[in-house]
């Protein structure tokens, strides 16, 4: 998978957290959020590294 296409499923998958999350929460819950949807679609992803 080439870096834009990757780029551009993080920002869909991004997205689509804070719309179902909404604004105002916590970093660390968009966070958790974030890293588990990334994870179900297939990436490897690191925290804070």
């Amino acid at each position: 998978m080439t870096e834009n296409k990757v780029a551009t499923k993080v920002i869909g998958i991004a997205i689509d957290v804070h719309k179902a999350l909404g604004p105002g929460l916590l970093e660390s819950a968009y966070k958790k959020c974030l890293y588990y949807k990334i994870n179900q679609a297939g990436l490897l992803v690191e925290k804070e590294k």
